[in-house]
């Protein structure tokens, strides 16, 4: 019975992991946000190994919008950040397994970038990589 436990939680993990790689596999490069009859625009995205899926989201102005951010399985920390204070959009956060619901309203149209700020050692930061996306809030 001790023996099957550790068996059975590296099996649950590889399970969690192999579903989260496949949810983003299945997410588009480009979304458009709809608006759900609570009246809130809801986008998932998945970042991991120097990629956001999708790459550009699409939302409207004046609506509340809700992002339900995840990371892929690694150790390697990643972050999410959108610096568009103008905007209504000031966002800078850690990402775990368990998605990170990030809520904003836009007020200004216009495409406003998403990257993920972290750099291990030396080496160049994931933004710098490739880890990056782009916001596009339209009227």
């Amino acid at each position: 019975m001790k023996k099957s436990l550790p068996i059975l939680a590296i099996s649950l993990y590889a399970g969690l992991c192999g579903s989260l790689r496949a949810d983003a596999d299945a997410l588009p490069e480009m979304i458009e946000a709809r608006v759900d009859s609570d009246g809130v625009q809801r986008v998932r995205i998945v970042g991991g190994e120097y990629f956001f899926k999708p790459q550009h989201v699409i939302v409207k102005s004046g609506i509340p919008v809700e992002l339900f951010v995840a990371k892929s399985p690694g150790i390697v920390p990643h972050t999410f950040v959108i610096d568009a204070p103008q905007a209504g959009i000031a966002v800078d956060e850690e990402l775990g397994g368990e998605p990170r619901r990030i809520a904003f309203t836009p007020t200004t149209a216009g495409n406003y970038p998403y990257y993920c700020r972290s750099r291990l050692l030396l080496f160049k930061n994931h933004r710098e990589r490739g880890m990056e996306g782009v916001l596009q809030v339209v009227p």
